[in-house]
């Protein structure tokens, strides 16, 4: 695009070839002839660019300066262009090979995560160590609390005496539940006898009687 005559000054856009997902880089220079073109270089810029970071576009007009020197003398606007194009679609490539090596990192870390997720951390003399004196530390304050547990219990339990004590009905208790159950105590007189018909003998005048 022609902007201007004298001076003659005038646009031109530049682009890539088509990168990964059809994505390209894009930047329009401007040139001005000087009065002594071309035994001095062109004035140039660049007024616009499209998907270039700011060390990309500093690189174009390191490359432009280059270029412009070592062509002096000669027409060189199509020179530069073609330098231009060519240092874009090695950014393009630049891009293509950043975002496969950012997937690769990604996959890898993805990778050592599900390693670790099933293998764990690797034992260590170290680390083994630190794991068994918190476990025996945890170990410790289970049984005292277990230990507190049984004693506080010791100290609640009632013995007998003390339960008796406390309930007097518990001495009728037996009986209360064997009428209750439908059932009485009979005593058989028949099964016993008058003491007289009972032939016992005296212990000491059994000849085997030891008083010890």
């Amino acid at each position: 695009t022609v902007l201007s005559e004298k001076p003659t000054t005038f646009t031109i856009t530049v682009t890539s070839e088509a990168g990964e997902n059809d994505e390209t880089v894009q930047t329009t220079l401007k040139f001005t002839y000087r009065e002594k073109y071309p035994d001095e270089t062109p004035l140039y810029e660049i007024v616009s660019q499209e998907n270039l970071d700011d060390n990309d576009v500093t690189d174009i007009i390191k490359l432009l300066e280059q270029q412009a020197e070592e062509n002096l003398g000669m027409v060189m606007i199509f020179t530069l262009v073609s330098a231009v194009q060519e240092k874009l679609n090695e950014i393009v490539d630049q891009i293509k090979t950043r975002r496969e090596e950012e997937k690769k990192q990604k996959e890898r870390e993805a990778e050592e995560e599900e390693k670790q997720r099933f293998h764990g951390t690797p034992v260590t003399i170290e680390n083994f160590l630190n794991w068994k004196a918190k476990f025996d530390a945890e170990l410790l304050e289970i049984k005292r609390k277990k230990m507190k547990e049984e004693e506080q219990a010791g100290k609640n339990k009632l013995s007998g005496k003390q339960l008796f004590e406390m309930d007097h009905n518990l001495d009728t208790s037996d009986i209360q539940f064997l009428e209750e159950a439908g059932n009485s105590v009979e005593v058989d007189e028949s099964l016993f006898q008058e003491m007289d018909d009972l032939e016992l003998e005296d212990e000491e005048d059994d000849p085997d009687y030891n008083p010890v």
